[in-house]
Order: structure tokens, then C-alpha cells, then sequence
């Protein structure tokens, strides 16, 4: 499928609002993107324009968006673009909207500490059988065998 991929970088212009649907948690916050360039004239940089998107997320990058994000923090957000156009009240509208497959903290204006989420916030993953930590006897067939057993956690990823 064709889809209009972006990755913007900006600043979380309103509040995440958080909400339980019936597909599971959604969030949603406006984003502010604005073009900087140097004008050569007044030797500084300066603010161009300003374009708003509206930011949602599902599932569990909803819940961690809603416990992470506050107004006025730098934002880079990756996702499909898309672009509707309304009639309300006689006036077209055109809002363009970022369904989010990634979210995070700019670290060019800060700093961030990573928290995962503990196992309850996380949706159960399938059970998985315990690895063999346990190093074989020596002169078994399994002696030879170098590859890294990984705990189960370490291989899936939410």
C-alpha cells in the first residue's frame, strides 16, 4: 500500500488527551512545526511559518505518549500523513493529521530518561518457554553449539 510516510520535528502545542475506545487506547495533541532560515540581512535565524498537526496514537504508544509528553517539549514524530478536507459552515478546510508510528523527545534541546514500561502497562505477550541456561556436559552433542540463548523478554519487542 502507498503511503505518504513524515517524520516531523516540533513542539507539543497542546496537552496529549487520552481516551479509552473500544480498539483499545488512543491519544491525540497538537503539534507545531516551524521552518527556521538564516536571514542573511539581519545576520540571524528567523521563524518562518508555522504548520500544526494533529498527532494521534493508538495502543500502548498512546498510553506512553499521554505519560510522557507536556505542552512547550521538543518532539520528533514519525508516522503516515494524512490530509482531509472538511465543509463546516460553508468554509473548506483542509487539516492535515499524523497517524503515529513513533514518538520521542528532540535530545538536540535536552535530555530524556528512558522508563519501559512495566509488564502490567504492556499487553501480554504469548507465553514462551524457558531457555536452557545451563551449560551442557562436556563431550555432548550440544557442546559445540555457541549460540546465545536470550531471555524471552529480550526478544520481544513492545
Amino acid at each position: 500500500m502507498n503511503e505518504t510516510m513524515v517524520c516531523a520535528v516540533g513542539r507539543v502545542a497542546t496537552q496529549p488527551v487520552y481516551r479509552e475506545v473500544a480498539s483499545g487506547p488512543s491519544a491525540r495533541f497538537r503539534m507545531a512545526v516551524t521552518a527556521r532560515y538564516w536571514d542573511r540581512e539581519k545576520n540571524t535565524w528567523t521563524d518562518g511559518h508555522t504548520n500544526f498537526f494533529t498527532v494521534w496514537a493508538n495502543r500502548q504508544l498512546a498510553t506512553n505518549t499521554a505519560a510522557s509528553l507536556t505542552v512547550g517539549e521538543p518532539v520528533i514524530v514519525q508516522g503516515r500523513l494524512k490530509v482531509r478536507t472538511d465543509v463546516r459552515e460553508g468554509q473548506s478546510r483542509t487539516s492535515a493529521d499524523i497517524d503515529a508510528v513513533a514518538i520521542g523527545h528532540d535530545m538536540a534541546w535536552g535530555t530524556s530518561a528512558f522508563r519501559r514500561a512495566s509488564r502490567a502497562e504492556t499487553a501480554p505477550s504469548p507465553t514462551q518457554p524457558e531457555p536452557n541456561w545451563e551449560t551442557p556436559p562436556e563431550g555432548s552433542a550440544e557442546q559445540g553449539d555457541t549460540r546465545v540463548q536470550y531471555p524471552p523478554e529480550a526478544a520481544v519487542l513492545t
